[in-house]
């Protein structure tokens, strides 16, 4: 495979990471307006870090070289990581519930984030972290989001070590 082709075939899998990333948020959409399933902090915060994925994607695919690609690659491993680690605190609360005031502590922060002001009926914090919603599938909703930010980084980083294994130099 040549290294234009190579680009190109890059290119696409950001855009196709990009789209799926929306995806999920429009899910997520769904499962609030439709299915009334109030989002929590946690899951405000895995919303944006979808979307910061599908931007980073989207600029990804955008760039002319190797360099540009690499960066957002980079940007993208890096806001899966925090996902992973989001949804898995989220996941833990779940199946681990504690005491509950009716409270999050995390609401007034992520309630305080410019979206919020600007689309509260997406970003504005309308539950709690233990509500378990039912399951999809037999896996509860941070579930999900895990194994979607989990393969993410794996998409990306198998995408780059196997452009290094092949010896692609990174040209601008």
């Amino acid at each position: 495979m040549n290294a234009t082709s190579l680009l190109r075939r890059e290119r696409r899998l950001l855009t196709l990471l990009g789209f799926v990333c929306l995806a999920l948020v429009g899910g997520a959409l769904y499962l609030q307006y439709a299915k009334h399933e109030d989002p929590c902090p946690l899951c405000i915060i895995q919303r944006y870090l979808f979307l910061l994925i599908a931007l980073f994607a989207f600029v990804g695919a955008a760039r002319k070289g190797w360099r540009g690609i690499a960066l957002f690659e980079t940007l993208i491993a890096i806001t899966s990581v925090t996902g992973i680690a989001g949804a898995a605190r989220h996941l833990y609360i779940q199946l681990n519930p504690g005491f509950s005031c009716g409270f999050d502590a995390l609401q007034p922060v992520v309630d305080s984030l410019p979206p919020a002001h600007w689309l509260p009926s997406v970003f504005k914090v309308a539950g709690l972290c233990e509500t378990v919603y039912p399951p999809i599938l037999g896996i509860l909703l941070p579930g999900w989001a895990l194994i979607a930010f989990a393969l993410t980084f794996v998409a990306v980083v198998v995408s780059a070590w196997r452009r290094r294994g092949k010896g692609r130099a990174y040209s601008l």
